[in-house]
């Protein structure tokens, strides 16, 4: 008898894989010259199924489990994917090498995504309608029901330029730190630049101090005197695109300092002084009253 040959690679791939040991006892095959009659042939039908189908099945079972991958539009890898706001992006996630039907299912993020029950088995698709700005970085993941180790990813990289978003500080007394707070969205991220009257602002360690993340462009100006006053201007720019935003800075004369805690204490030492003087001599006081009380008016003739 001839043995298939693909049914004996499938059986020499899956010892491998499973580590079966090669000094298992090999398996023995019914000769066309064995000798058994009639009787012997129905008690053996008789028996349970030689242990080498179902054995094999169970063999055969991890192999199917760990075969079935996912792909999104046909990539099997994680990927990235560019887009722009205003876009339609289309997500199709499939299931390869499956045995069975399979259910799907979608994320976004950490939430689930509400699928049509014909939406869920083999095959899925979701559609993004439109792209904005606030999925940039958000992660569509696509994971296999019954065994959610198995998944594929799609992270949208939403690529727009600089948008630039900020406010005029209140007027500053001189020899007061003021701050410009420039805020910035971009993707890629922009080069950032202050101006001051249209001209590039140069940055003195011992008066500028600049704050700059992937959202704020923010400029401090210690101890502002009446030069500071003027335009500053907060620039970005990035391969699709630049943008400006101004800043006014208003200068005020410093006004004079009252000494008010020493006004306060000093108020407080006289009141102190008025009532412990009362007190002090508070029986000539009463004397007085009663004085003038007691003695009658006289009248001259």
């Amino acid at each position: 008898m001839e043995t298939n040959p693909d049914f004996s690679a499938l059986i020499n791939e899956t010892r491998k894989v499973l580590c079966i040991s090669e000094q298992e006892k090999p398996l023995h095959r019914l000769s066309p010259r064995s000798h058994l009659n009639r009787s012997e042939m129905a008690q053996k039908s008789r028996l349970p199924a030689p242990y080498g189908v179902p054995v094999l099945a169970v063999l055969l079972l991890p192999c199917l489990v760990t075969g079935v991958e996912l792909a999104i539009n046909n990539s099997s890898d994680n990927q990235i994917l560019s887009t722009k706001p205003g876009r339609n992006e289309s997500l199709w996630c499939t299931v390869r090498n499956n045995s069975r039907a399979e259910e799907l299912r979608w994320y976004r993020g950490d939430g689930t995504v509400n699928l049509k029950d014909g939406n869920k088995m083999n095959t899925t698709n979701i559609c993004i309608l439109p792209v904005s700005k606030t999925d940039n970085g958000v992660s569509f993941t696509c994971k296999l029901v019954r065994n959610e180790s198995i998944q594929i990813s799609v992270t949208l990289d939403v690529q727009f330029p600089p948008l630039l978003t900020g406010e005029d500080p209140p007027p500053v007394e001189e020899k007061n730190d003021v701050k410009l707070t420039c805020n910035v969205n971009s993707n890629p991220q922009a080069e950032m630049v202050w101006y001051k009257d249209n001209s590039t602002l140069t940055l003195k360690k011992e008066r500028y101090q600049i704050y700059h993340t992937s959202e704020v462009f923010q400029l401090t100006i210690k101890k502002v005197e009446k030069s500071d006053n003027g335009t500053y201007t907060c620039e970005a720019k990035s391969v699709l695109g630049e943008m400006r935003k101004e800043f006014h800075l208003t200068v005020e004369d410093r006004k004079p300092v009252f000494p008010l805690e020493a006004i306060i204490a000093a108020i407080v030492v006289v009141l102190l002084t008025v009532i412990f003087g009362i007190v002090a001599r508070r029986e000539k006081i009463f004397k007085c009253f009663k004085k003038t009380k007691e003695t009658p008016s006289e009248t001259a003739l």
